[in-house]
């Protein structure tokens, strides 16, 4: 296994680490023979896209977890070319009985500097990983229909103050985590010591935003949230979503700018099934949170 110390020598967080290694069982039978991170959104992977735009914002390193299909992973990322950004690989053995708190946890020993996490599973906007490059930020956006999962609560200087899961009363504002963090090296090491506890002790199966929640009750993890509502992103996680995305991402709205050297390709799934499929889709009702304000710039 490698060990890379690469940084931005500006400051600038410069090192990915994308976890990769589930099995996507809710984008069945998408992901029945390839990975979830190789959905095509319109013709273009999520994976391809994100290492487009990695490259774009000047990122040196790529860890990737994988584990379901490993192999499909790897020949992507040797199609799009690794240019001037590293990519290393970890692959997890039991992605298939572990969930993601185990996978970030796999990448102990390959993360030497501060860094982006990210899921396999996020279509978003090159322009909205602007404000991410700067350690200690957390990506939300407000609530809408087809949103689900951990959400947070932010004070008026735009900190994170508490993890939730599950609803919440409708007096209270929270607003939907991303699935996107940049953490410096001092934040890491303190994650990367709870993460040791909970793997010890056989809690395999948590997301590792239960570490997040813990150390930020506790005051050992500061996080500064960072508004994704301004430009469009899309979490995918069923054939439902997809179809979503792709209206967001079509060919004629935010294009995705693609490397010379990343193919673009066609989806085989029909329209019809993706119709079919919306229709069963469960009905939710937002409303309206106050928007985030932008965030300056610290001095580097």
């Amino acid at each position: 296994m490698k060990n890379r110390n690469i940084y931005n020598k500006n400051g600038l967080v410069s090192t990915a680490v994308l976890l990769a290694a589930g099995t996507g069982t809710r984008l069945y039978p998408l992901t029945q023979n390839m990975p979830k991170c190789l959905t095509l959104v319109n013709g273009v992977s999520i994976l391809e896209r994100l290492v487009s735009c990695l490259k774009q914002h000047g990122f040196k390193r790529l860890i990737v977890v994988t584990g379901y299909l490993e192999n499909r992973i790897r020949e992507s990322l040797e199609n799009c070319g690794e240019g001037d950004m590293a990519i290393d690989y970890i692959f997890s053995p039991l992605y298939e009985t572990t969930n993601n708190i185990y996978s970030l946890w796999m990448a102990r020993e390959m993360i030497t500097g501060p860094f982006l996490l990210i899921e396999s599973d996020i279509v978003f906007d090159v322009s909205l990983l602007d404000d991410m490059l700067y350690p200690n930020r957390i990506a939300v956006a407000r609530m809408q229909p087809w949103m689900n999962g951990s959400t947070v609560t932010v004070n008026q200087v735009q900190h994170v103050t508490r993890f939730y899961n599950g609803t919440w009363p409708l007096d209270e504002i929270r607003y939907k985590t991303v699935n996107m963090y940049s953490l410096s090296l001092s934040s890491w090491h303190g994650i990367a010591e709870r993460l040791d506890r909970y793997i010890s002790t056989g809690r395999v199966n948590k997301y590792y935003e239960a570490v997040f929640s813990d150390m930020v009750a506790d005051g050992s993890l500061s996080l500064q949230a960072v508004s994704f509502d301004d430009k469009p992103w899309y979490e995918i996680d069923t054939i439902t979503d997809l179809a979503e995305a792709e209206k967001l991402f079509s060919a004629d709205k935010y294009k995705a700018i693609i490397p010379y050297n990343i193919t673009s390709h066609t989806s085989k799934i029909s329209r019809q099934f993706f119709q079919k499929t919306k229709s069963s889709e469960v009905k939710t009702i937002t409303r309206s949170l106050p928007a985030l304000r932008p965030l300056p710039h610290p001095s580097i």
